[in-house]
Order: C-alpha cells, then structure tokens, then sequence
C-alpha cells in the first residue's frame, strides 16, 4: 500500500490539539469529502489505516465506531468497513420520521409540483448561511403515505451547488441518496424545529384537508459532511392521523 495515500495530515494545525481519535476521526471524514472512498465503497481494514496514519489500532476503532454511529460509516460484521449511503431504506428511519398512526414506518412518495429559481428570503439566506441577493433552487412537492397527501414540502437549495437542477428532468423521491451521489455532498446532520399551526386555504389545496386543521410546521436545516449548508426545508404535515416520531439513542 503507498504509504502517501491519506498523505498524513494528522498533524495540522487544526488539529494538534484535539484528541488522536478525533483527529483520526475528522481526517477519514475528510477523504470522503475528497471522494477517497465513495458511496458503499469499503475502507481499508483497521490494521491498515493504523500503518498509514501512524496510530494504534485501537485509535483508529474508536474513530470509526464514532464515525459509525454517526450513520458516516457502516460496518458489518465479519466483512469490513463501508461509506454509508443515503438510500432509501437507509433514509427511512434517519430522515423522514412522519409516521401514520398505528402502521410501520413507511417510505413515501413524492409528487413533485414545480423547480424555480429565486434570489433568497431572508430567512432562507440565513438558514443557508447566503448573501442576500445569493439564488437557490426552490422544489414544491407533497409526500403520499396511504394513498393520500400527507406533507406539503418546499425545499431551498444553494444555487451554487445545485445550479443543474435547473435542467434536471426528474427528481428522485429520496433525495439524500441523490445528493450523495450526483453532487458528492453527504448528508451529516439534521436539525429539525417543530410548532403546531393551522392550515391555510393553500395548505388545504394542497392536502386535501380542511382549513383551520391542525398541522406540524417542521423547519428543517442539513449540512453536509464538510459542515456545508446545503438545504432548508419547510414541511407542513398533517397531524390528524399521522405523528412525527423521533428516536434517541
């Protein structure tokens, strides 16, 4: 194996003074980002990145049993290590915790409605951490659980990661696993904020529900790997037999 692989950046600056683990821990993330390793691709064994980057083994299992249960890698027993990927049945349970009352999770699908381009509010630019006067790309869809509408989503995207989408044909329903793989930019970390309000005439339209029905108004903020702001998402979501469900552990 060339020993320059990884070319050993365990001792920036920026990292001399956290702990090795971390170090090692922020340096394989890192070779993700730059696509060292991609999507399902499986990492060299334990024993190798310890040789490479110059540490114990036992260094490198706890970079990457934090990495692991961060959902940034995946390891399965017996056979190695691998890059996870944002596919649909690894997204279920992770990013869409809208569930019908009474029934299994279940993956929904996605009627998408329309793909604008608009300079950014306010809002969305501090989300997106943009300038003000910065485009991003504006995605309507709804969500389908049971045959019927169960979400009304409306999600902005940085123009300057995301310009193609302007051109795209089609957007698939799972969305992480297509930033992932068309745009190399994997999903971290979610923060979701979460209010109880009442449904206008547009939500109604869109949900087939009444106005003046009591919804969940989720806000969501995604930043990628490298700490990137990639999406900002508003979800109204009906709560007349549907729940959010969200799992600590």
């Amino acid at each position: 194996m060339n020993k320059n692989r990884f070319d050993n950046k365990l001792s920036r600056p920026g990292l001399a003074f956290q702990p090795l683990y971390k170090q090692v821990e922020e340096h394989v993330t890192q070779l993700i980002v730059e696509q060292r390793w991609k999507p399902g691709e499986m990492l060299p064994n334990e024993f190798q990145l310890a040789n490479e980057l110059n540490v114990s083994q036992g260094t490198v299992r706890k970079a990457l049993n934090s990495l692991t249960d961060a959902k940034i890698l995946n390891r399965k027993q017996g056979i190695g290590t691998f890059v996870s990927e944002h596919t649909g049945h690894h997204s279920l349970y992770r990013f869409f915790p809208l569930i019908a009352d009474g029934k299994n999770p279940e993956l929904p699908k996605a009627e998408l409605l329309s793909v604008d381009t608009q300079v950014a509010t306010k809002q969305v630019a501090q989300a997106l951490e943009l300038d003000t006067t910065a485009k991003v790309i504006v995605l309507s869809r709804r969500r389908i659980l049971n045959n019927e509408f169960c979400m009304a989503e409306t999600i902005f995207l940085p123009h300057k990661y995301f310009a193609i989408l302007e051109q795209q044909p089609e957007v698939p329903h799972t969305l992480y696993h297509f930033y992932q793989t068309q745009f190399n930019l994997t999903v971290r970390d979610t923060r979701d904020s979460i209010k109880a309000v009442l449904a206008t005439i547009k939500d109604a339209q869109m949900l087939g529900i009444q106005a003046g029905e009591p919804l969940l108004e989720v806000t969501r903020v995604t930043h990628s790997l490298d700490n990137k702001a990639i999406e900002f998402r508003l979800s109204r979501c009906r709560s007349d037999h549907y729940h959010y469900l969200v799992e600590l552990g």
